[in-house]
């Protein structure tokens, strides 16, 4: 297993953090987390469009368990960093190269930073980010990839959650109301560990 996630605090908010080493440039990296074609066969919402600048809307759409919606594009600062609102979270993508790679580059450190709008959902989000990099680690590796939502059915999701909860992440407690309803709704069964 990769180095799990670390729940931290940045710009005066809750988050959660992930650090991957690749011994692959950092063009092939920057790609893999900006181009809507890799995105597909990683990201939670598989169907990413987006024009590559700050203050453009990012869409989000092929998620089965969140309805289409839209973000901004805050930071776009190729090839190192970029971020976009999420719902209420911030999430950033940051390359850096770091030397150590072989064969393909000098190698990359890519650090993914996801600014929580609510400190609850840090184990929620980190689970769903760890399944979610595992995808992006295949990809990568030249191997096939089925997307994140494939590890929930298999109970990978929540082992992963609950080991975040046992170190001491904040889980995602039931919210009575929130607007709009299918997401309230999408966060309660989170909650239960249904699903991220």
């Amino acid at each position: 297993m990769s180095d799990p996630a670390t729940f931290i605090e940045v710009d005066e908010r809750a988050a959660v953090r992930f650090v991957r080493r690749y011994r692959l440039s950092g063009a092939r990296v920057w790609e893999a987390v900006t181009a809507p074609e890799h995105l597909a066969r990683w990201f939670p919402s598989p169907e990413v469009t987006y024009e590559p600048r700050v203050g453009a809307e990012i869409g989000f759409a092929g998620d089965p368990h969140l309805p289409t919606f839209r973000g901004t594009v805050l930071t776009w600062d190729p090839p190192r960093r970029f971020a976009f609102s999420w719902g209420g979270d911030e999430v950033r993508f940051d390359v850096e190269p770091d030397g150590e790679g072989t064969g393909d580059g000098d190698g990359a450190t890519l650090t993914l930073t996801d600014l929580l709008d609510q400190p609850g959902a840090a184990a929620r989000n980190a689970a769903g980010w760890e399944a979610c990099l595992r995808s992006l680690d295949a990809l990568l590796a030249g191997q096939a990839t089925v997307g994140p939502h494939v590890d929930e059915e298999a109970g990978i999701w929540r082992e992963a959650y609950d080991r975040y909860v046992a170190s001491g992440f904040p889980p995602m407690p039931r919210c009575p109301t929130c607007e709009p309803r299918q997401i309230c709704e999408v966060r309660q069964r989170t909650a239960t560990g249904a699903f991220w």
